[in-house]
């Protein structure tokens, strides 16, 4: 596990250095539709390499690029750069999800903000949070003053986000489904509704353990606090009609 974590803390830190030094108008032009159903652009593809490199000796690779990648008994679930838009725009709010699995189940989960440097690493032992070009790690511990939520893709859903208004329940939306997942414990709340895509949830959810959670084929409802789970999750399904 240990030389698997030095590899990929070893592979974000290629990834941020490329995403900083590369001026190649070529790496920003639109690709292929990717395995996750999205269209790549030359950033992901590049970032995806440097991943694979550092990483497939530890097993096959399923990236949300170009879906499955070598072979292994463990598998990697991959998503080079989540919230690629972010990234193309310099909105400072995107990072890669990695999710080392065994038999199905993650064991293994990393998530780094490439923006601002923060790094979440989880096992079956500790949830630690650091900075990537950093040795000192602190556990992840719950924030008790929080003031908003996470909602992604909120503006799809005008009438949840009334109702969350009417209840005093803040929110951002900020467009990386699997840092919002790692964020989970210093937010009030966090939603995402719509396509449920393994690359972007596999290390997030597993981060999310102890918290409380609601999860279907289109809803995920988490909070650190029960009362306003169910308060969010009672609006959600009403509106849902379930």
């Amino acid at each position: 596990m240990q030389a698997f974590i030095r590899e990929t803390i070893k592979a974000c830190q290629e990834v941020v250095m490329m995403l900083e030094t590369n001026t190649d108008d070529e790496a920003y032009k639109p690709q292929e539709i990717g395995a996750g159903g999205d269209r790549s652009v030359g950033l992901d593809l590049m970032a995806e390499q440097i991943f694979v490199d550092r990483l497939s000796r530890f097993g096959q690779i399923n990236s949300e690029e170009s879906g499955i990648i070598g072979e292994g008994d463990m598998q990697i679930v991959l998503d080079p750069i989540d919230g690629s838009d972010n990234m193309l725009t310099h909105f400072p709010y995107f990072g890669a999800s990695i999710a080392y699995m065994k038999e199905g189940k993650c064991v293994l989960g990393i998530v780094c903000n490439f923006a601002n440097g923060d790094i979440f690493i989880k096992d079956d032992k500790q949830f630690l949070q650091g900075k990537l070009h950093s040795a000192h790690f602190r556990p992840v511990v719950k924030h008790h003053t929080s003031k908003i939520g996470l909602f992604e893709k909120a503006a799809l859903y005008p009438e949840i986000t009334t109702k969350l208004i009417e209840n005093h329940l803040k929110y951002r939306a900020p467009g990386a489904v699997a840092l919002s997942l790692a964020y989970a414990h210093y937010t009030n709340y966090m939603i995402f509704l719509g396509k449920m895509r393994t690359y972007d949830l596999e290390a997030g959810l597993y981060m999310c353990e102890g918290l409380h959670m609601y999860k279907d084929d289109t809803h995920i409802i988490i909070s650190k606090d029960k009362d306003v789970f169910e308060k969010i999750k009672t609006i959600i399904l009403n509106q849902s009609g379930e």
